[in-house]
């Protein structure tokens, strides 16, 4: 078995023992869908242009409709501007391709990651802008701290979660200025305080992290990552949802809170064997219970995940 196949067949086993706390009847349950990175540029701009980004999520429907919320990471800006970052990979989509992520049913974009900003600030900007006139939600910008760091409430019934998008690294030939548009790139101290605070002042606010974090192509977390989360665990994150690796990495829990280090690619176009396993995940959540996660293993085939047959 790869090694791939194994951390996968682990996180598997540990999600299953992790799911089994019993719900209170007549309670509404929230599903809140995550998937890794999705691309639309580069290998998959063609296909996106020939068959239509629907062609890309045709497979996932069935997923995506079982779920309140789907959250993606949107791995590239989507504008028509054209001011390129001196960087070494640089992506852009085409602006209108915003209502098509929202007609196959995405409902949130995560935006702090490490190419969003690939078009400058206008392009960043432009982004927000197309996402929010699209109905799609944008995760983790903003013009300051305080806006980038916002969680985004998602609730149904008496279900409330909130979600926080950080990227923790170093983004290529991008400064933070106050008052411009940005992305959440805190530091670690920074990250932990904000959301001990946020979950001293709403106690009863589920809350999850997602994190554009890890080495790429490292099928393990580092050290960083793990401890990391465990700081955010005692801190009253409920859920740690991560990309960025290209790669699966493993599942875990600390204490109570559920960890997954990498989804791995989502709609992609890298070739080597390791980047084409990804999965998604959907949080479950009632009030009163912990947090139980369904595991959507997936492969990537002509840059479109494709679940596996359980």
């Amino acid at each position: 078995m790869k090694k791939s196949s194994i951390v996968l067949a682990v996180s598997l086993l540990m999600i299953y023992a992790c799911s089994s706390s019993p719900s209170p009847e007549g309670e509404e349950e929230l599903s809140i869908l995550f998937t890794g990175d999705v691309l639309l540029d580069r290998g998959v701009r063609p296909i996106a242009e020939r068959r239509g980004i629907a062609y890309l999520f045709d497979s996932v429907q069935a997923e995506f409709r079982k779920s309140d919320a789907v959250v993606v990471n949107l791995e590239c800006p989507l504008t028509d501007t054209v001011s390129p970052v001196n960087k070494r990979y640089i992506f852009r989509a085409n602006a209108d391709w915003a209502e098509d992520l929202r007609k196959v049913g995405i409902t949130h974009a995560a935006l702090a990651n490490n190419h969003t900003n690939d078009q400058g600030r206008r392009g960043l900007q432009a982004t927000y802008q197309h996402l929010t006139e699209a109905g799609i939600v944008p995760l983790g910008y903003g013009s300051s701290y305080e806006e980038q760091s916002e969680p985004v409430l998602i609730t149904k019934g008496n279900q409330h979660v909130a979600v926080f998008n950080a990227v923790m690294m170093a983004l290529e030939n991008w400064h933070y200025i106050e008052g411009k548009p940005g992305v959440c790139q805190p530091s670690p101290e920074h990250l932990v305080q904000t959301v001990a605070e946020y979950h001293r002042q709403h106690p009863d606010t589920r809350i999850v992290m997602v994190l554009h974090w890890g080495v790429e192509f490292n099928s393990f977390p580092s050290m960083n990552q793990r401890l990391l989360a465990g700081r955010l665990a005692e801190a009253g994150v409920d859920a740690i949802i991560g990309h960025h690796p290209h790669v699966v990495q493993p599942v875990d829990t600390i204490g109570q809170t559920l960890v997954c280090y990498s989804l791995g690619n989502f709609v992609f176009d890298q070739h080597p064997p390791q980047t084409r396993q990804c999965m998604m995940v959907r949080l479950n959540i009632k009030a009163g219970t912990s947090i139980t996660m369904d595991v959507i293993p997936a492969k990537i085939e002509g840059c479109r995940p494709i679940p596996m047959a359980k």
